[in-house]
């Protein structure tokens, strides 16, 4: 059936509730429903079939005139193209106009897990971007990998997001050899909308002891390549005069969870007699004080004190 209505103070109001409609839609568009969220659609030429209902547990909204029609997963634009389309197809209007904006989510909260500093659920009621989102949680642990995921609340979607070695000087997701997501990288205003999961993982490490500037632990990879013997003595502030590298030893963890003691020529190393190695995951290098020292430090005290050692972020 048709629906006629004359020209009224209530077509100006529907007139300007069908505009700031449309300007929320569109800066949520990538916002998805989800079931239990509350939704309202207007129609521009006929406000008698205006409604504000639940999206059942099944992903449907519930229309005035019967029925219900699935909307879930979709964004608030598409729902409004579906129901209008829906309506258009079984003759209850001709061209309608509808707008679908979404009252309240749900879930109000964002779960932040892992490596960051206060893990937990915050809320927001808006998309954030990630960045913001990480903030909230008191941002990345020294030890978080630069891996940061992203689950969606509706679609269970996972997306990749890398965080650069020096956020102040590079973008986000455009150092050098970082991965891509599908065909483009996920820049810093990347959003997460209430309900998104982000998980933080935690890096793998390698450790140095001993007489050097800073010793400690470190992530494993930077700019998405395992870390060398010469890098990591580099950001650990290099060693020291009274260091004797020469005696230096590289304790590994083998599958069998027993531990090799290495003689690592470090001196060799750092005047170019012999090539720079890679380390793997857990490697922990020790430049002794003394050769007295050295002698007298265990592999198991290595462990031990790698254990308890300062962990560097990303530099």
């Amino acid at each position: 059936m048709r629906l006629y209505k004359t020209f009224s103070s209530a077509k100006i109001v529907a007139i300007f509730l069908f505009f700031f409609a449309v300007i929320g839609a569109r800066a949520q568009e990538s916002l998805l429903i989800g079931p239990g969220d509350l939704v309202h659609v207007v129609y521009f030429d006929a406000g008698e079939l205006n409604q504000q209902s639940r999206v059942t547990d099944a992903g449907d909204f519930p229309l005035v005139m019967g029925g219900s029609i699935k909307i879930a997963g979709l964004t608030p634009e598409q729902a409004g193209a579906k129901i209008a389309n829906f309506m258009s197809s079984s003759h209850y209007l001709v061209n309608p106009r509808i707008t679908v904006t979404v009252d309240s989510y749900a879930t109000q909260s964002v779960s932040v897990l892992g490596a960051v500093h206060l893990p937990g659920a915050y809320p927001i009621t808006t998309g954030r971007t990630i960045s913001e989102v990480l903030a909230l949680a008191g941002g990345l642990t020294p030890d978080a990998d630069r891996t940061v995921v992203v689950q969606r609340r509706v679609t269970g979607e996972l997306l990749t997001f890398y965080t650069a070695n020096s956020p102040l000087t590079t973008p986000d997701s455009s150092a050098p050899g970082i991965k891509r997501t599908g065909t483009t990288l996920l820049s810093r205003d990347v959003m997460v909308f209430p309900g998104d999961t982000v998980r933080v993982a935690h890096a793998e490490l390698v450790y140095v002891l001993g007489d050097v500037g800073k010793p400690g632990g470190f992530p494993i990879v930077n700019n998405d390549a395992p870390l060398t013997v010469l890098q990591l003595i580099a950001l650990a502030g290099a060693t020291n005069r009274t260091a004797s590298p020469a005696a230096a030893r590289l304790i590994r963890k083998l599958p069998d969870g027993k531990y090799e003691d290495i003689h690592l020529p470090l001196s060799a190393m750092q005047k170019g007699k012999q090539a720079d190695r890679s380390l793997q995951a857990g490697d922990i290098i020790y430049v002794p004080f003394s050769y007295l020292k050295n002698a007298l430090l265990g592999v198991t005290g290595l462990v031990s004190a790698a254990g308890g050692a300062t962990i560097y972020a990303f530099h």
